[in-house]
């Protein structure tokens, strides 16, 4: 017989995301965050692999980061409009962990389920930020998908990619609540 766990359960039906640019100090030091990066790494991880790693960032690299960006954009084309969201993303934050994909080399194990693992990870920081009482949110963005901007932001190497930014703060003001996708819409029950 299952050993219900309530508590965990509610969490997980009504958690939330909170929106990176309503993250303010403070957020959390490094003993802090560590129970949380313990959490997310005992993600499901098939054979054993650890496709991730965690590069935490604080508020000098994030601004680093965010001084990138314009020649980012420009490189790739990008409106004003989006340069100046991404540069947000950095340029406002206190904390993020970039989550790392790292793909290991595997007769056994698909890239794609590296992959999987890889935001697994992020969900897991996510959600055990926000259960510790934090206020946080996984974003990525057109930037963390380009080569050049991994390697000069993170000093990432191939077969390095970047999975997801974990923010993570004290909750500056409550999001409203959004919608949520409709059970019966995206269920099938198979019996036979």
């Amino acid at each position: 017989m299952p050993v219900p766990n309530p508590a965990a359960l509610e969490f997980l039906q009504t958690r939330r995301s909170r929106p990176a640019k309503t993250l303010v100090l403070p957020v959390p030091g490094r003993a802090e965050l560590r129970p949380l990066l313990t959490a997310a790494a005992r993600s499901p991880d098939h054979g054993k692999l650890e496709p991730w790693r965690f590069i935490v960032l604080e508020r000098g690299a994030l601004l680093r980061i965010a001084g990138l960006i314009e020649g980012v954009g420009a490189r790739l084309g990008k409106s004003p409009e989006d340069i100046a969201k991404a540069q947000g993303q950095f340029g406002t934050a206190h904390l993020a962990v970039a989550v790392i994909e790292v793909q290991k080399p595997s007769e056994k194990i698909p890239a794609i389920e590296q992959t999987y693992a890889a935001g697994g990870v992020c969900l897991a920081l996510l959600n055990a930020a926000l259960a510790a009482g934090w206020g946080a949110n996984w974003l990525s963005g057109w930037a963390s998908h380009d080569r050049d901007f991994a390697e000069a932001a993170l000093g990432l190497t191939s077969p390095e990619r970047i999975a997801g930014f974990i923010h993570i703060g004290t909750e500056g003001s409550a999001p409203p609540e959004r919608p949520r996708p409709d059970l019966d819409q995206i269920t099938t029950w198979v019996s036979a």
